[in-house]
């Protein structure tokens, strides 16, 4: 049977799909593996293309730098639609997960269920070898291990990559410094080079989180309470948009998290039913600090030691934990996670899993 989607695949040479962004990261990747010998397919994965108020998806530019780059390097190219899979997958379960008082982290599951998941199944269809994507990660005798450049490394994201995907990944640059892949990209004529990142939410663009949601939960607005007093201090646009030790953004007393004393105010507390945020100026408040936290939805590539190191958001210093069943035990008390955030488990300079934080 011919899997090979119409495109001619050389047996001679490893086919690798790579998911083509637009972006200086996944152009350089494609380049690399062009060099070594691969017989490469760009795709593009089209998974967001609705302009939001003030915001126009930049999905249309995106296409037409990375369909650019392909042709600059001479490599077969495709568009994937995945749009009703990415709402589905990926905001829905963001919005549930807001309206219920926590803060998800998109891009992690936009990684497990879209491009580690979608895209490697329908490229292993098509009779791929491997896929390859941008990310600064890299994989060692089969595991997930952290980038080379520390500055860059995007293991956190990735933590949630099936085995059998990983086993048929490349990440090209994860042995390179990012200021190397600028430089490659721009030795070799690539016209994105030193095109701006995106920061935005996961593949929408440079939309803030708070506009984004905006569009798609009913927010009303609310008082801003101290905790220990229940006095007014303040008001919010809608308790969804705060976390727990959050500090800017609170517009209290005219000014942004600080009232006469110049002491600033921390969330503590959120009651969605009621529609309050409570804040503090006490930064020891037990809300606010802890010495365990309870994890849900827990994936391991391997059975863990019962000491590794915990990263609890992305470039976080690595800290000291013991995990027992879903709890993990640190030495020292930690500034407390948001809700729906994820412990992501390291040994040395391999990520072996994670879990989602509950409390």
């Amino acid at each position: 049977m011919d899997n090979s989607g119409g495109l001619s695949i050389s047996p001679s040479k490893p086919t690798v799909f790579v998911g083509m962004s637009g972006g200086v990261d996944s152009s350089v990747s494609a380049l690399l593996l062009k060099e070594q010998g691969y017989k490469v397919v760009g795709v593009y994965m089209k998974n967001w293309s609705k302009d939001l108020p003030g915001m126009k998806c930049p999905w249309a530019e995106d296409l037409a730098d990375a369909k650019r780059v392909a042709v600059k390097l001479g490599i077969d190219f495709e568009v994937w639609d995945f749009e009703k899979e990415y709402f589905e997958k990926v905001v829905e379960y963001m919005l549930r997960e807001f309206k219920a008082g926590n803060t998800p982290n998109p891009d992690i599951m936009c990684n497990q269920e879209i491009k580690f998941k979608l895209f490697y199944e329908k490229a292993m269809a098509r009779g791929a070898d491997f896929i390859a994507t941008g990310h600064y990660a890299r994989v060692i005798d089969g595991k997930l291990a952290r980038a080379v450049d520390e500055k860059k490394d995007q293991t956190y994201f990735l933590y949630r990559i099936s085995e059998e995907a990983l086993a048929h990944t490349i990440f090209p640059i994860g042995g390179m410094l990012k200021k190397d892949v600028k430089k490659l990209a721009e030795k070799n004529g690539l016209h994105n080079a030193y095109k701006k990142e995106s920061m935005g939410v996961c593949f929408v663009g440079e939309v803030g989180m708070k506009d984004f949601l905006k569009e798609y939960i009913e927010i009303e607005p609310g008082e801003i309470r101290e905790i220990e007093t229940e006095k007014v201090v303040g008001h919010h646009e809608g308790a969804v948009f705060y976390t727990i030790g959050q500090r800017h953004g609170l517009y209290i007393s005219g000014n942004a998290g600080e009232v006469n004393t110049g002491l600033p105010y921390y969330v503590v507390k959120k009651d969605l039913e009621q529609n309050i945020v409570y804040v503090s100026r006490n930064l020891n408040d037990s809300n606010i600090w802890t010495d365990e936290l309870k994890l849900q939805d827990i994936f391991l590539r391997e059975q863990p030691k019962k000491d590794l190191q915990v990263r609890l958001r992305h470039l976080a210093p690595l800290i000291p934990a013991a995990l027992e069943g879903d709890t993990l035990h640190f030495a020292q008390k930690i500034k407390k996670p948001a809700a729906g955030q994820s412990a992501v488990f390291y040994d040395g300079e391999i990520c072996f899993g994670g879990g989602v934080i509950t409390e």
